[in-house]
């Protein structure tokens, strides 16, 4: 028999009901179940084949487990290796290269020196900062945030210099970002489960926690199909077996404004109903899909195109190319069509009879 564990913590609805969804499949020789550990011995097999992974984020042993266990064999939804390594700066020029919408973001340097530094260790970087270049670029007003956070926390709404450099005091040893406000007419929150599926669900970040899904937005059949791409392209790059992604939509154009959850909400009261079972069904398929492919031993993660190397053709790209492989048919069938007038020439030609007959 095969595994499927989940690893999470204080939330209650979605991991009994993911269980619940998986055994109640009953897919043959496997089975799903919470994860239980009472040790964690280098190099053993965990006798999981896959383990959803939903608390790792904010607990470093439980990410240490996911390591072990995905080095054993296991197929870890997200891999622990990859999300451990990207950061939302670097997502964001990853999302460029892609044709995917983003705002303007600059990195910061942390107001206070990090633990067991001096200034002898930033000796490379200028002060003061070219915050004149920044503020231009970014323009006010504007958003600062950690460069890899989420859950909302320590997001600030930035007004002018002054409330910068106010804010940004208060920051402590936070690297952050400073980005672009994008001035949305709609805002959507996108599951995307297995790199494939998606779930657009309208969303609206302005309202108090228990209202944001309770958005009404109904963009254009064009702006979802945009946003889907989109969204496909990002996991696709990233590696994300199990995330969202927020879009900002601004005169029609999609902006993608957050798109690293390593555990995204998939509560019954804060999603819905509906949301909440789309989240379930589809996941719990997933991975089903992921334990029957599962080989013991082997290394079973999601790498991202990215990690793997594949270079993304833009748009322009991709119709160039589309456009030569057009002319390159009508070449191959120009000369099919010479060939067969040549050979039907050939045939009726008198000279080819009369030295046959010779």
């Amino acid at each position: 028999m095969k595994k499927i564990g989940i690893l999470f913590g204080q939330e209650n609805t979605f991991p009994q009901a993911f269980v619940d969804r998986v055994n109640r499949i009953n897919p043959p020789g496997i089975f799903a179940e919470f994860v239980t550990i009472d040790k964690v011995m280098q190099g053993a097999d965990t006798g999981y084949a896959v383990i959803v992974d939903r608390i790792s984020q904010d607990v470093p042993f439980y990410r240490a487990y996911l390591k072990n266990a995905a080095a054993t064999g296991t197929a870890v939804i997200n891999n622990p290796f990859w999300w451990s390594a990207d950061d939302k700066f670097f997502n964001n020029v990853l999302a460029e290269k892609i044709d995917v919408n983003v705002p303007r973001t600059v990195l910061l340097p942390s107001y206070k020196l990090p633990d067991d530094t001096t200034d002898k260790s930033f000796r490379n970087l200028i002060y003061p900062f070219d915050w004149n270049t920044i503020f231009e670029y970014v323009s006010f007003p504007a958003y600062m945030k950690p460069y890899a956070g989420g859950g909302w926390k320590h997001v600030y709404q930035v007004d002018d210099k002054e409330d910068f450099f106010r804010k940004h005091s208060e920051t402590g040893q936070l690297v952050m970002m400073l980005q672009e406000e994008i001035d949305f007419s709609q805002y959507y929150r996108c599951y995307c489960i297995g790199g494939k599926e998606v779930r657009i669900m309208p969303y609206n970040p302005k309202n108090p926690h228990p209202q944001r899904y309770q958005a009404d937005y109904s963009g254009s059949p064009e702006l979802m199909e945009e946003i889907t791409r989109q969204v496909i392209a990002l996991n696709e790059y990233l590696g994300y077996d199990f995330n969202t992604v927020e879009i900002a939509v601004r005169s029609e154009v999609p902006y993608a404004i957050d798109f690293c959850n390593p555990a995204p909400d998939a509560d019954l009261h804060s999603v819905g109903p509906e949301h909440f079972e789309w989240v379930v069904e589809t996941s719990a398929r997933y991975a089903i899909q992921r334990a029957i492919a599962q080989k013991p031993g082997k290394d079973n993660l999601t790498w991202g195109k990215f990690v793997q190397r594949q270079p993304h053709k833009t748009k322009k790209a991709a119709a160039a190319t589309k456009e030569t492989k057009k002319k390159t048919v009508s070449v191959k069938e120009k000369k099919a069509t010479t060939t067969k007038e040549k050979k039907a020439t050939a045939k009726k030609s008198p000279v080819k009879k009369q030295q046959k007959e010779k």
